[in-house]
């Protein structure tokens, strides 16, 4: 098993950790005494604001790509370099944001083409009303 690091406490308290990782981290902590008081040191020290390059970089996620990205991601409409980027970060990375809005995206894409255009009727209809009344 690997060693739980700094950076594994801040992400599972961040709740950006696969499912499987976060598992392996509560296991640990249920099992070792010591390692829950690095877990309580690492919160005493976000309590008391202090910042650090990594928290940043997760606090604003720096390395998670964007929806637009995300939506090209599924097209395969990417540059091979950030498509195998994309699937990185989510199969190896496990990032629990970017796989949400990833299932989002794909449930967005079997919708129904008759929902899908309703829904873009309805909107160009209050849209044209709008319009008229300007």
């Amino acid at each position: 098993m690997n060693e739980i690091t700094l950076e594994d406490l801040h992400g599972y308290l961040d709740e950006a950790l696969s499912e499987s990782e976060t598992a392996r981290i509560e296991r640990a902590l249920r099992n070792s005494l010591s390692l829950r008081q690095v877990l309580r040191g690492v919160m005493l020290e976000r309590d008391r604001g202090e910042h650090t390059v990594g928290a940043i970089w997760r606090r604003h996620r720096l390395s998670c790509p964007t929806r637009e990205q995300l939506g090209s991601y599924l097209l395969k409409v990417l540059d091979e370099g950030l498509q195998d980027y994309i699937r990185f970060h989510l199969d190896t990375i496990g990032c629990s944001y970017c796989q949400a809005n990833l299932t989002d995206l794909q449930s967005r894409q079997r919708e129904p083409a008759a929902a899908t255009q309703a829904r873009r009727k309805k909107l160009f209809q209050s849209s044209a009303g709008l319009l008229r009344s300007r």
